[in-house]
């Protein structure tokens, strides 16, 4: 990309964002000590991000949230540490998109060389956020490359529909029978305009209309909630070969739906609803038979619910969301992405 039309797109951005200086571009949205405590816990020195939950792997999907994270805590040093490790151990595919896995118990590191696209999508909205913000052409440059990489090899037209695959090998036909397969929790809402200014395309635009009108369709079991991994062969159901549950995955839906400006209350809290055990914390859910499988009471996954609470009911978080201490990767990443929201747009709820 040319220097001038990184300029551009790095003035879009911040047109799309609403920045209307560079120091509104470049306040922390995450509080310097909870980020301190953040990469104490989970930010190795070499700069790749520690799934303390998975076996000390780290994943494309890591890399990106802490390069979005340490962006939100306004760290150039930290997000240029977890960038060098991304771009060496991870962007190693031909088709420029990163690997999804890296064990630091095996050789050679990377393990598993297919994509995760919610990763890849997470790194280049990082790149271009922090591209923007601090006048760093590279930093566009490279997310327009990723951008360029997903629209290529992950955003196809299936059945009328536009979908971002999981990955781009193992999740259509003909090595899936029951495919396309598609994830709903890779839609990363809030990003796929910046995609769109990356690499232009009507394509993105249709990936998030169908992304929402697919996430209002899937309402399975009694609790009406979508499944971790869902087959589009034909009728949306969940997917031959993965638990028929609203699994880890899915629980960050309503995060990122309402980090996106979504405004369909209806689907916010039926999601939120559904997604609640009986002791009032979120929970993995049996979709077939509604019944909680496991519940998830890390101040992390409780606030989804009350990111939704406070965007659709305007109710205050509770104490035990504000404070952030650190436990398992996931949760805590979670906790700092709603935290940020709220800081920024909702500040009534904190």
């Amino acid at each position: 990309m040319r220097g001038w039309l990184t300029i551009l797109v790095a003035a879009a951005i911040a047109s799309l964002l609403g920045w209307s200086q560079p120091a509104s571009a470049q306040t922390a949205r995450i509080d310097a000590a909870a980020w301190s405590a953040y990469k104490a816990k989970f930010l190795d020195p070499t700069g790749r991000i520690i799934d303390n939950a998975n076996g000390n792997i780290s994943h494309s999907e890591g890399q990106g949230y802490g390069l979005w994270l340490a962006y939100l805590a306004n760290n150039q040093a930290d997000f240029e540490q977890i960038w060098y490790f991304t771009r060496t151990e991870l962007l190693l595919r031909d088709d420029g998109l990163a690997v999804w896995k890296w064990d630091p118990s095996a050789k050679p590191h990377v393990t598993d060389a297919n994509n995760a696209s919610d990763g890849d999508m997470l790194i280049a909205y990082a790149l271009a956020l922090a591209g923007s913000a601090w006048k760093n052409n590279d930093y566009i440059e490279a997310a327009a490359r990723i951008a360029k990489a997903l629209l290529a090899n992950a955003v196809v037209k299936s059945g009328g529909r536009t979908i971002l695959l999981p990955g781009v090998e193992g999740f259509d036909a003909p090595g899936r029978q029951d495919g396309p397969v598609i994830n709903p929790s890779y839609w990363i809402y809030e990003a796929i305009p910046i995609m769109a200014l990356l690499a232009p395309s009507d394509a993105w635009n249709a990936l998030t209309e169908d992304g929402l009108t697919l996430l209002r369709s899937m309402q399975f079991g009694p609790r009406k909630l979508p499944a971790d991994w869902v087959s589009l062969r034909r009728q949306p159901q969940p997917a031959e070969g993965f638990d028929a549950e609203f699994g880890y995955n899915a629980i960050r839906i309503p995060l990122y739906l309402a980090r996106a400006g979504v405004s369909d209350k209806e689907m916010l809290l039926r999601l939120s609803s559904g997604m609640t055990a009986g002791d009032g914390a979120p929970a993995t859910i049996d979709l077939k038979t509604g019944q909680p499988k496991q519940s998830l009471g890390d101040a992390g996954y409780r606030i989804v619910n009350d990111v939704v609470a406070c965007v659709a009911q305007g109710t205050k978080l509770p104490a035990s969301s504000r404070q952030f201490a650190p436990s398992l990767y996931y949760p805590s990443t979670l906790q700092l992405l709603g935290l940020a929201f709220v800081a920024e747009k909702y500040p009534e709820c904190l």
